[in-house]
């Protein structure tokens, strides 16, 4: 079993198809995790919200709530990374393997900042990063997803969502 967060970009530069990529990744994502996994979803903007105050069952119900969580997601306000970041390594550690998923268009001016977050508070979680649009901040989503030990996927189109998601889905299952 494993715990994923989420964490989701709705800021304003996610506006358009970037943002119907974004949300389409991710509730194909929550959907095929299994039971026996846990999962939680941050969204932000400006600001930064948990779905769940700590990671639940990926059960049928909370799949739901996720499914209509991530409806309800708009693009619009600022981006800023940090506060979703510390409010996902903020959480209580758990048993299972913890693997962080920032799905963002990567447009960010604090890189330094972010990174230096992602080496000291990382901890024993792995880092994996989702580019959504034609031109995602490369360079800042491939730096930290290899600090974090994890990945970085880049979906450009909507038509590349199932295919490039079920290959990151096939990632975390197999650490």
């Amino acid at each position: 079993p494993k715990d994923v967060l989420f964490i989701f970009d709705k800021s304003g530069s996610m506006d358009g198809e970037k943002i119907e990529q974004a949300k389409g990744g991710l509730k194909f994502v929550v959907n095929k995790l299994k039971s026996e996994d846990r999962f939680n979803l941050v969204e932000f903007n400006s600001d930064a919200n948990l779905l769940f105050e700590d990671s639940q069952p990926a059960t049928p119900l909370n799949r739901d709530r996720a499914d209509r969580f991530i409806a309800g997601l708009a693009a619009d306000g600022g981006t800023e990374m940090q506060p979703a970041l510390d409010l996902a390594m903020g959480l209580p550690p758990r048993d299972e393997l913890r693997q962080i998923v920032f799905i963002t268009d990567g447009s960010v001016g604090n890189e330094d900042e972010l990174y230096a977050m992602i080496e000291t508070r990382l901890g024993g979680a792995r880092f994996f990063t989702v580019g959504i649009g034609s031109a995602p901040n490369s360079w800042f989503m491939r730096k930290a997803a290899e600090l974090g030990r994890g990945t970085f996927v880049v979906i450009s189109a909507l038509h590349e969502v199932g295919e490039k998601m079920d290959r990151l889905f096939d990632k975390l299952g197999h650490p």
